[in-house]
């Protein structure tokens, strides 16, 4: 993994100013430095300039970017962030084609194929990755994002230049591209946050690449492609054949993305999902003669403070102890206490560019700073939820026929503070509802389908598209902001496109959520852990953490100068710190309640006050 950042200017000559532009690429790639320090690349040409800082995984001694080849008298260079994980089967056709590799990187099969296929080559990548090819011959610059977006990808365009990069953050170095926000940025902040739109940048201006589509930037302007989304089909294989073909997909994506020069490890949650790519990799590297580290994470103290509840109805360490005796791993216990939490919400908006999941992101980032100074590629269990029906919005009658997004569908909870008519002045929930609405609109049908069938289908595409993202921004940003390559194998696209199409009743049976993965993985878990109940990731029950946060907003609410001022209703805020705040009903998700509320005003104030942004 690492970090991509560029500009580009059909009608400029960057080498006029090449000391200038050669330190806008610096600080591009020294502002992304978190997510790859081992090696920094610059390219300067009259129209175009890329930076990279990379975090080697494959090829560590030869796959330095940006990467430049000439062929046939063109010139094509290439920046990427990611994992190809089809690559040798990708290489062989390219070697009969005549190309000479000079690497064994992924970087160079992405880069040939580009040139030997044309700009919908992407079509035959199977990873996660985001990239930006220039083709000199063509004065084209392309950028590419995977089919479920995994990698970030961001970018905006003003008069004339492009500006690019995995983070906001590292566009913010163009000088023609400070931080602003508008309207729609507190739109998006306070009636849909944490997630966002897809391809909405938050910033003003700032857009991203869709998951799915690429970009392609010319003389006549920039063209967005579509090259994949989530297709429709009648679904005509049996149960057996279903469980086989999703017992075979699981395992060969979790495979194929042990691949590595370095080792691998992973997040064992102690939930099905981790349990079983912790289990095929364990497996994978146990056949080779090594073992498998893990690690998993909880919160000090949450053996005294851990509340049941609908959404978290037991802990996990249990079910993390039956992982161990069964897969006999280098496991790692973690623990994060209330202090450190409250301290971290700050390094998360650093690491996010944006307010994001509070603690969840709080605590990730931490976790995952611990592990990478252990490993540097992780596999999570991440993304299963979505695509086999996890949540409880997907079989909880109260949950599915809400009119709206049905994680955050009460904006009364996520507006209890702010100022008055504030929420009305912006229509907020005209806001929510509408974004919510083009989603369900564009929900692929099926002819013939039933009302039941089509409100499935809708939820099903309304989470991979929202929530999913959303979990998948967290998983990016928290692993690389420390520098390790967190991969998501039940997002592999072969099992997003089987899986879409396989019907609910074959999903959930007798009441028990993702039925259909169960069986799939049955010999890979214990029985005790195999028919657990679904819990998301941890949280902190402790006081102490509560506390904490009513200390940090009291000491907002109480500074006129404080860049929030204008959003929130000092009165109402301080009314709500001091009442008892709900742990077990969420305003997002399933995780964020009341403390979660204060930690997110919380991480809005920091946010505007390090990018100097005002309402």
């Amino acid at each position: 993994m690492c970090g991509i950042s560029g500009f580009c200017c059909l009608k400029q000559n960057y080498l006029e100013k090449r000391p200038y532009w050669e330190d806008i690429l610096n600080n591009m790639h020294t502002r992304l430095s978190r997510r790859g320090n081992d090696n920094f690349g610059t390219y300067l040409r009259r129209q175009i300039g890329l930076s990279h800082a990379r975090l080697s995984i494959r090829d560590i001694a030869n796959g330095a970017q940006p990467m430049v080849r000439q062929i046939k008298q063109a010139e094509y260079a290439i920046v990427y962030n990611g994992e190809i994980y089809n690559t040798d089967e990708l290489a062989q056709p390219l070697r009969a084609a005549g190309f000479s590799f000079e690497t064994t990187s992924d970087t160079e099969v992405i880069l040939y194929a580009y040139i030997h296929y044309g700009e919908d080559f992407v079509s035959r990548l199977n990873g996660i990755f985001a990239f930006a090819i220039w083709d000199e011959a063509k004065e084209t610059l392309l950028l590419y994002r995977d089919r479920a977006g995994i990698k970030p990808h961001f970018y905006s365009v003003r008069e004339d230049t492009l500006v690019f990069g995995s983070e906001p953050k590292a566009l913010f170095c163009h000088p023609d591209f400070p931080p602003e926000i508008d309207k729609d940025s507190l739109r998006e902040i306070l009636a849909i946050g944490p997630a966002r739109t897809p391809g909405c940048g938050v910033f003003s201006g700032m857009r991203e690449v869709k998951p799915g589509h690429y970009l392609k930037y010319t003389r006549t302007g920039l063209t967005d492609c579509p090259y994949w989304d989530l297709p429709l089909r009648e679904h005509t294989d049996s149960y057996r054949e279903t469980v086989e073909k999703v017992s075979f997909l699981v395992r060969d994506a979790i495979t194929r993305q042990m691949v590595s020069d370095v080792p691998v490890c992973t997040f064992l949650s102690g939930g099905i999902d981790s349990s079983i790519v912790t289990a095929v990799a364990a497996e994978h590297m146990r056949v080779r003669g090594e073992t498998l580290n893990t690690f998993s994470f909880d919160f000090t103290e949450n053996d005294i403070y851990f509340q049941s509840n609908a959404f978290q109805p037991e802990r996990d360490l249990p079910y993390v102890n039956l992982m161990l005796e069964r897969c006999q791993t280098n496991h790692t216990y973690l623990e994060c206490d209330p202090a450190t939490l409250t301290d971290m919400l700050y390094a998360a908006v650093d690491a996010r560019d944006m307010p994001g999941m509070t603690d969840v992101d709080a605590s990730l980032l931490y976790f995952c700073s611990l592990v990478a100074k252990h490993n540097k590629v992780t596999l999570t269990g991440e993304c299963a939820d979505e695509i086999f029906g996890g949540y409880p919005w997907f079989y909880r009658e109260d949950l599915l026929n809400r009119d709206g997004f049905p994680w955050s569908a009460d904006m009364g909870a996520r507006t209890v503070f702010l100022a008055e008519g504030l929420a009305d002045d912006l229509s907020l929930a005209e806001y929510s509802f509408a974004r919510y609405k083009d989603t369900i609109d564009a929900a692929p049908l099926l002819p013939g389908e039933t009302g039941e069938e089509q409100k499935r289908r809708r939820i099903a595409y309304l989470n991979i598209k929202w929530f999913m993202q959303t979990l998948l921004d967290r998983m990016d940003r928290t692993s690389m902001y420390s520098g390790l390559e967190a991969r998501v194998p039940f997002a592999d696209h072969r099992i997003m496109e089987y899986v879409f199409n396989v019907p609910w009743e074959m999903k959930y049976q007798n009441g028990v959520e993702k039925t259909l993965l169960r069986d799939a993985c049955a010999d890979l878990l214990p029985d005790g852990l195999l028919h657990r109940k679904k819990s998301p990731y941890p949280k902190t029950y402790h006081p102490g953490y509560e506390k904490l946060l009513v200390e940090r907003l009291a000491e907002i609410v109480d500074n006129p100068n404080a860049p929030i001022t204008p959003l929130i209703d000092r009165k109402r805020a301080k009314q709500f710190m001091a009442s008892h705040k709900e742990l077990g009903k969420p305003w997002f998700g399933q995780l964020m309640a009341g403390p979660q509320l204060m930690a997110y005003f919380i991480q809005i104030n920091y946010w505007m006050e390090k990018y100097h942004l005002s309402v």
